[in-house]
């Protein structure tokens, strides 16, 4: 009598203990890349805030130079006006908190504001036609005693601007707010662009 033998293969299909295991590895891979991609778009979201950031502080102090130009060029007139008017005049010993955007003339008292951002592109604190921003920019500005010693005949004067911006918590920083540069101890926050530049009166001293 003829005898077929049937060989059975063990191997023809995913145990459940594999099936698991396949998964598990899976899910991994799955999580790494999403968390890859997470991670890479929080450090594109705070390269954009540090670059405007930074435009904001070069603009503000720009902001402040055009207006000790704009003051030399009244005093060349004859107007009377001080090379340090205009909110650039403040007390030697705590100086001043101030604000102004691109259009300002002057300076004005500081009053924690966000900046507002127009349909062309420009920041500023007019709220016609604008959306409201997370930013916030600080001006401080401290006359600086000269060689001469004279307080009341002030030649030099340092200017700082501060951009902050509301930052979310993440993976790797907590939520940060606006408006609270920690610059005491010389390392602004994670949030924050802090600009310094000292300015002269090199030009019209015979008014002064």
């Amino acid at each position: 009598m003829l005898k077929i033998s049937k060989k059975y293969n063990s191997r023809t299909g995913f145990t459940i203990i594999e099936l698991v295991i396949s998964i598990f590895i899976l899910s991994m891979a799955v999580v790494g890349i999403f968390s890859a991609f997470s991670v890479v778009t929080i450090l594109t979201s705070d390269s954009i805030d540090k670059l405007t950031g930074t435009y904001l502080a070069q603009e503000g102090m720009e902001v402040v130079r055009n207006i000790r130009d704009t003051n030399w060029l009244n005093m060349d007139n004859g107007s009377g006006t001080s090379w340090d008017d205009n909110g650039l005049q403040c007390n030697i010993l705590s100086g001043c908190e101030m604000k102004a955007d691109y259009a300002s003339i002057q300076l004005s008292g500081y009053t924690d504001d966000y900046l507002y951002l127009d349909s062309n592109g420009f920041y500023s604190y007019n709220t016609s036609n604008a959306t409201e921003t997370k930013i916030k920019r600080k001006i401080i500005v401290t006359p600086i005693t000269d060689v001469d010693g004279d307080a009341e005949n002030i030649h030099i004067i340092k200017v700082t601007v501060e951009v902050s911006w509301d930052k979310k918590a993440t993976l790797l920083n907590p939520a940060l707010h606006a408006g609270q540069c920690d610059i005491d101890n010389g390392i602004p926050s994670a949030n924050c662009i802090v600009a310094e530049d000292t300015l002269y009166n090199w030009y019209n001293y015979k008014y002064q």
